[in-house]
């Protein structure tokens, strides 16, 4: 797990509270005030009391800060007060008349607030004579803010002001930065108004619109869909009741590999378009969820010798076909079909495909079916990510590989088993990542093009050797080879996290995400990121969405624990780590957080108890020595944290996790007095980080 406290701020400054604070801002116009007012005075302040009750009213009711307009304050507990939960205070600001400001604590609350002044003003002016109607443009934009002498400024606010100005009349338009947060929510759809740049803003930055529920439903496909980005179904299994099931899965996931080969294309991962199983939704919705411009679809039936596939391509756009082939062939011709599949998409889709990268379409990793199709078995295994499947698909790993010691993928799924069993505790890390280490040395020699091995030989420089130069290396070979490999991007992210680079770890988990949008593993470490970066509030949002739709997944009530213990919600952040440490069955690692927390909040005998249980399981079970090591230092037992801390060092777990427990260490605000120990730059110059 990997997070990190909020900043410290100055208790006596607003200005300190304010500015490390991330907020929503939401600026509304109205639009034609200034000819309104030069024609009928008292009519045009009519309706701006108007407009400026609906949005007092609507923007209190979610949680919002109204300071627009020269309204004189209430008696509230102000700015600072609603930031730490308190009440809703308005405030002078240097807004023009016609302007409003109000800050939310999410964007989801701001977009929410926005549909529904939107609303109650159509309802309004459904009523009003025509020279009555009142017409507001709006816009959203999520970032820091400062408040100074009673006046909000900084980037966010001129971003959603400028943004305003791209709405239609009673329309709303949105920054990507608060689409990304919004968009999978259900009641809100949304239309792409492209990059747009904007006045006094460096970069271009892609602007959306919120399509409002009265507005006609075609509108909801983003016409910007873009069609080389591109979603590859699951294949239907046609033989009902095989036990082949996962032969159609692993020829999905080959597919998309194959595919991805081609630098011109973005492919969503296997994660997301799996999700899509068993049918149900249009190819339109689909497109829109994934926002992918074209899909791929077909079916698969595997008898004896023989296979039978039919794919065909689709325009999502506007649901035409653009390609449609049925192959019967022998089914030692599997990789000839996946490499033609590949070849006729990019010809459908008019991009080219470099000569190294038909290299590797082209490429045939072995001439045994068998091996192949053991292969296969045991990729569909290791993707249900439990131990008892991770240690089959090593089983049918190592058989493929007996088969054909030359099978390079084979190689690199039995080194991703190892790492797997590392990175979780089952197998001690000096035990697990030697042999992943070696399997893949094996694989690379064999074919040093492939760009899964890299990728796999980042994560051991990372979570084992400590090499982060190395890691970083690899992790780009990897994308330079396959540039839509999610997991790479992922893995590569959480490299940056552990150096605490964190602006650039969002950005390449953020990568990983928008090639596999629907994965929950992604979602989670963007909102670890976002804690690091400052944003606690933000990240606990994103951890309660995923809380809502994966209630017994024990990740996310621990993270969410953690998020709320840095932001000073102690009593909450307690009680998600207690949930976490039920639904994982007793993990080790949440015990040792929960421990921890409990720790520096006071609670030191439960504290104690939960370490002498982690001490009597290490007795008969393998137990990362990072995990006592981190009790011990918060319950200020130094001499023994730091004996626990050699330990760790010596069994290599110190660093397992892609770096994120030795990243709990070096920032979190309960192993501050351990940082100031002067055995703890020596620690971290062992390993490289001095």
């Amino acid at each position: 797990m990997v997070l990190s406290p909020r900043e410290h701020v100055n208790e006596g400054s607003v200005l300190a509270e304010v500015a490390n604070r991330p907020g929503a801002i939401m600026f509304t116009e109205m639009v034609s005030y200034p000819d309104i007012i030069r024609q009928d005075e008292p009519l045009a302040k009519s309706l701006l009391e108007k407009q400026r009750s609906v949005i007092r009213q609507t923007s209190s009711s979610h949680g919002g800060l109204d300071l627009g307009g020269n309204l004189a304050p209430s008696e509230e507990t102000g700015l600072k007060g609603w930031l730490t939960g308190g009440g809703v205070k308005t405030r002078e600001t240097r807004l023009k008349s016609h302007e409003s400001l109000v800050l939310f604590d999410s964007a989801l609350n701001a977009a929410r607030c926005a549909v529904e002044v939107q609303r109650l003003l159509r309802e309004y002016n459904s009523s009003a004579p025509n020279d009555r109607d009142i017409y507001v443009r709006i816009g959203i934009h999520l970032g820091e803010f400062t408040e100074r002498d009673g006046e909000i400024s900084g980037e966010t606010l001129a971003v959603a002001s400028r943004i305003a100005l791209l709405a239609e009349p009673e329309g709303i338009s949105i920054s990507e930065r608060v689409y990304n947060m919004v968009r999978a929510t259900p009641e809100l759809r949304f239309v792409s108004l492209g990059s747009r740049e904007l006045k006094n803003v460096q970069l271009p930055m892609e602007v959306y619109k919120i399509v409002l529920p009265w507005e006609g439903r075609e509108e909801s496909l983003e016409p910007s869909l873009d069609r080389r980005r591109i979603a590859v179904l699951p294949l239907v299994n046609m033989i009902s009741g095989s036990e082949d099931e996962y032969f159609a899965d692993g020829m999905t996931e080959e597919l998309i590999s194959t595919i991805s080969n081609i630098g011109e294309l973005s492919v969503i991962s296997r994660t997301s378009a799996m999700k899509f199983k068993g049918g149900g939704r249009t190819v339109a919705e689909i497109g829109r969820e994934l926002r992918a411009g074209t899909i791929l679809e077909g079916s698969v039936r595997k008898s004896e010798n023989r296979i039978r596939i039919t794919v065909q391509l689709i325009d999502a756009v506007d649901d035409k076909h653009l390609w449609a082939q049925s192959y019967d062939r022998e089914f030692d011709d599997v990789f000839a079909i996946q490499s033609d599949i590949a070849k006729q998409v990019a010809d459908a889709l008019k991009v080219r495909i470099l000569p190294n990268e038909t290299r590797q379409i082209e490429k045939e990793p072995t001439k045994s079916t068998e091996a192949h199709t053991l292969y296969l078995k045991g990729r569909y295994y290791w993707n249900e990510r439990t131990r008892d499947n991770n240690a089959m698909a090593a089983k049918y790993f190592e058989k493929a590989i007996s088969i054909d010691p030359t099978y390079a993928p084979a190689y690199v799924g039995l080194a991703d088993c190892y790492i797997i069993s590392g990175d979780y505790g089952w197998i001690e890390p000096r035990k697990a990542f030697p042999k992943a280490k070696e399997y893949i040395s094996r694989a690379l020699e064999i074919d040093p093009g492939l760009a899964e091995p890299h990728a796999s030989l980042g994560v051991v420089y990372n979570s084992y050797e400590a090499k982060w130069k190395e890691s970083e290396e690899e992790f780009k070979r990897a994308i330079e080879l396959k540039p839509s490999y999610a997991i790479a991007h992922m893995w590569y992210g959480l490299l940056l996290m552990s150096l605490k680079r964190f602006q650039e770890a969002y950005e390449q988990i953020e990568k990983a995400g928008e090639l596999d949008p629907l994965s929950r593993l992604v979602e989670a470490n963007l909102a670890n990121t976002l804690v690091y970066m400052g944003k606690p509030r933000d990240a606990a949002e994103k951890y309660k969405r995923l809380e809502n739709e994966y209630p017994e997944w024990a990740t996310v009530p621990y993270c969410l624990g953690l998020a709320y213990s840095l932001d000073s919600r102690t009593d909450e952040g307690i009680a998600e780590l207690r949930k976490a440490v039920t639904l994982s069955g007793g993990d080790p690692g949440s015990k040792s957080d929960l421990a921890c927390v409990l720790a520096f909040a006071g609670q030191r005998a439960e504290a104690s108890k939960l370490l002498g249980e982690l001490v009597e399981f290490s007795k008969t079970n393998y137990l990362p020595k990072i995990h006592v090591a981190k009790i011990l230092l918060v319950l200020a037992r130094m001499d023994e944290a730091f004996a626990s801390l050699d330990g760790a060092y010596e069994e290599k777990s110190a660093t397992a996790n892609h770096g994120g427990l030795l990243l709990d260490l070096r920032v979190f605000p309960w192993f501050e007095a351990a940082r100031k120990d002067p055995r703890w730059a020596h620690f971290e110059r062992r390993l490289g980080l001095r």
